[in-house]
């Protein structure tokens, strides 16, 4: 922690305690110093360190590509900056595996219903039209359903598919809220190659 932030941490806690105390009474200041306890173990658990995803990418280890969408992507731009990736200088197919990956969002109501098809369902449609658009530009990819959670889902998928590249294909920061905190997370987790697309629309 920077040197200049612990004294505000210090009178973020104390200040309300005492005003607590002195406006309050015991009771009040005692309430607040509950609230301040609890709050700074929320803060220390949500910043607490979290290990890298995937291995470091190894010249003897044949390339995978793990592709996450989190829509169809079937923009020659995206689908040809995919494929490039797929491919050696020369133009040639690289021995790398694809994996297209889509995490399955599940809406509110869904989860309060305990209803994960619907999400599901549009997961499996985004992987069948990413799929198809880049077997159209000569790639053959493996297609896989993950969990709604994209930083989990491309940590569950690494677990058995050891990319030495991922691909984030995500929309705007304003059509996708999420979309600009995940990607944030994973650039700073992955010890694997990593870049995010941004489809527009």
């Amino acid at each position: 922690m920077d040197a200049w932030k612990l004294p505000l941490v210090v009178a973020a806690i104390a200040v309300p305690i005492i005003a607590g105390f002195l406006l309050g009474g015991p009771g009040a200041g005692a309430a607040l110093g509950a609230l301040a306890a609890v709050a700074i173990v929320w803060l220390a658990v949500r910043a607490r360190p979290r290990p890298g995803l995937g291995r470091r990418p190894s010249p003897e280890v044949a390339g995978r590509l793990l592709v996450v969408v989190s829509r169809p992507v079937e923009e020659p731009g995206a689908i040809a900056q995919i494929a490039a990736a797929a491919h050696d200088e020369t133009g040639e197919v690289q021995d790398k595996d694809v994996m297209v990956l889509a995490p399955a969002r599940i809406g509110f109501l869904d989860r309060w219903a305990s209803d994960i098809e619907a999400a599901r369902r549009a997961a499996q449609h985004n992987l069948v039209i990413t799929v198809a658009s880049l077997a159209k530009a000569g790639v053959a990819a493996e297609a896989r359903v993950g969990d709604e959670d994209v930083v989990q889902a491309v940590e569950d998928a690494l677990g058995d598919f050891a990319a030495t590249e991922v691909i984030v294909v995500t929309g705007s920061d304003e059509d996708d809220p999420h979309a600009a905190r995940d990607a944030a997370e994973l650039g700073a987790r992955l010890r694997t190659s990593y870049r995010r697309l941004v489809l527009s629309g």
